[in-house]
């Protein structure tokens, strides 16, 4: 069984807590980072530049992504080369397609060829993948995120649509594949086996990345320990 030394793929930590970010920025693993405005919101950030600002001051050497949020192709424009230029680590989120399913296509060639780095997210399809990787294709450095999580919600196999999109973007050593949205830490082992270059992982998974390549005897008897730990706590008779 492999142990967390032996996997090839980078692990992102997801997030937008700043304590929380500092403390994951500490461990040797954690090769990056990744917010959206959802996972903002919900940290309680009011100041979407100001924080951003403070992330990079604190963590200027790993990629770091944050995504734009106008649904207006010409906006999200100028907004991604105003976050592009807060930092040489920045990647810029852009959404596969705004909310009336419009293709990014365009604005993503656009800002790739311009020098921006992107990270296109929110995509569930192979579709969605080949057009996003050709409209990189010969661009800066990028990130795909196929959000293998959601796709799994849709009772659908992630691993072979992941397997395929590693194949898909392999004529473009700039653009890296990230498994977006795992919700297990099994998706951690199996991004690496397909040779995914990213995952991004939320806290919840972070603290469980210790028991990999655990003895799965030994995890028995401690979960029989937990169960009776509990009980004694609880103080339950019969």
């Amino acid at each position: 069984m492999k142990t967390l030394d032996d996997l090839s793929v980078k692990i992102f930590a997801d997030g937008a807590d700043l304590k929380g970010m500092l403390e994951m920025y500490e461990k040797p693993y954690i090769k990056g980072f990744t917010t959206n405005p959802t996972l903002m919101r919900k940290a309680g950030v009011t100041d979407y530049e100001a924080f951003a600002r403070e992330v990079i001051r604190n963590i200027p050497d790993r990629p770091i992504s944050f995504e734009v949020f106008s649904d207006n192709f010409d906006e999200m424009d100028l907004q991604a080369r105003k976050i592009a230029s807060w930092g040489e680590n920045v990647y810029v989120k852009i959404p596969v397609t705004n909310t009336k399913d419009e293709s990014s296509a365009l604005i993503v060639k656009n800002l790739s060829s311009a020098g921006v780095k992107l990270n296109v997210t929110a995509m569930l399809t192979l579709d969605q993948v080949r057009e996003i990787s050709a409209a990189l294709a010969g661009g800066a450095a990028a990130y795909i995120s196929v959000f293998a999580g959601r796709v799994a919600d849709a009772g659908v196999d992630p691993v072979p649509l992941m397997a395929e999109a590693v194949e898909i973007i392999k004529p473009h050593p700039q653009i890296e594949l990230i498994w977006a949205s795992p919700r297990e830490l099994l998706n951690v082992l199996q991004a690496d086996d397909i040779g995914c270059q990213v995952i991004t992982v939320t806290n919840d998974i972070l603290k469980k990345l210790s028991l990999i390549g655990k003895d799965l005897k030994e995890y028995s008897l401690d979960t029989v320990k937990m169960f009776r730990n509990d009980a004694l706590v609880a103080g339950y008779s019969l």
